[in-house]
């Protein structure tokens, strides 16, 4: 007797047209990145080495879909260390040059790099010495030819049906701008507490709060000697309203900690009676003015404890509460 055969299993399901769209779309943009990566050359270190030798700022401009392009790269130079702004080539040519001086240097994006609005952009620069960074696809362009380092963006496939409307090449464009931010923003060693300064609202801004930022100082610390019999160590716990005191010793370094567990662990009739140094917990963990506020909410979580005392040199010159870091927004 022969067994009927196992079912088949259902083919699986083509993806809807509409994802199938974007994965091609995204395929495309991805090649067009990978160009570009691999057609950087010595050129690309000379544009970083002419933007590290003006005095001024870099001005980023393009028209279009370049031009949005533009406004991003501008942007993500600012906030990284390197001062930049967008002109716009058509308001240029109506007294925008005023804004462009001798110090400074213009980056050009133009994918053909023969964009009408940019020739008298070109022709002002080429006056006065001012340099130019071109970022185009035709090398033989006039754009090209007039710009002191030329990045030449490789032909790629645009991801529009048609081949018309700007996506691969605006997309690695960006790319592009962004490596050169990144490149100089390592270049010149900028520094998580630089881009704070930059970024002061919004996540960015609280996720690089500084614990000097956040906590309480000068007579807000709860603090007592080794020597202060608990009945004091425990007015000033309560006084403060942190739920702890800091004991720090004759040169003022702290030396431990009294939290609602060290009164419970040694709760007993006598306990008023005793001396803080006999009470509290050495050694505790602090932190520095200059940590980041989400490395002290990390090491509180991690301790299950709601207090860090800050110190410099073993001194406290501060506390912070959880509660802080949480009403900042640091999460």
């Amino acid at each position: 007797m022969t067994r009927p055969s196992p079912p088949r299993a259902a083919p699986a399901a083509a993806p809807a047209p509409d994802i199938a769209v974007a994965r091609r779309v995204l395929a495309l943009e991805a090649t067009g990145i990978e160009a570009v990566s691999r057609a950087l050359d010595a050129s690309f270190v000379r544009a970083l080495d002419a933007i590290a030798g003006i005095k001024g700022r870099v001005i980023v401009t393009g028209m279009g879909k370049s031009g949005h392009v533009a406004r991003k790269v501008a942007a993500t130079l600012a906030s990284t260390g390197t001062p930049a702004f967008f002109v716009h080539p058509a308001e240029a040519s109506h007294g925008d040059l005023g804004m462009i001086t001798r110090a400074d240097l213009v980056m050009m994006l133009s994918s053909s790099g023969e964009t009408p609005e940019l020739s008298d952009l070109v022709a002002y620069c080429r006056r006065h010495g001012i340099p130019i960074i071109a970022l185009t696809r035709r090398k033989a362009s006039t754009l090209a030819q007039n710009a002191a380092v030329t990045l030449v963006m490789p032909e790629s496939e645009e991801a529009c049906t048609l081949g018309l409307a700007p996506t691969t090449s605006t997309t690695a464009m960006l790319a592009l701008g962004d490596a050169i931010a990144v490149a100089l923003l390592e270049r010149n060693g900028f520094s998580a507490a630089e881009f704070n300064l930059f970024h002061p609202g919004g996540q960015l801004g609280r996720r690089l709060l500084k614990v000097g930022d956040l906590m309480h100082g000068g007579e807000e610390m709860p603090l007592v000697s080794p020597e202060a019999a608990m009945s004091e160590a425990i007015l000033v716990m309560t006084a403060k309203r942190f739920g702890c005191v800091g004991v720090a010793d004759g040169e003022g370094r702290l030396v431990g900690i009294v939290t609602d567990g060290d009164l419970r662990r040694h709760m007993a009739p006598t306990l008023l009676a005793r001396r803080a140094g006999e009470v509290m917990t050495r050694g505790p963990k602090t932190a520095s003015p200059g940590m980041l506020a989400a490395e002290a909410v990390a090491i509180m979580n991690a301790r299950a404890i709601t207090n860090l005392f800050v110190v410099e040199g073993e001194r406290p010159i501060g506390i912070l509460h959880i509660h802080d870091c949480l009403r900042a927004g640091v999460v």
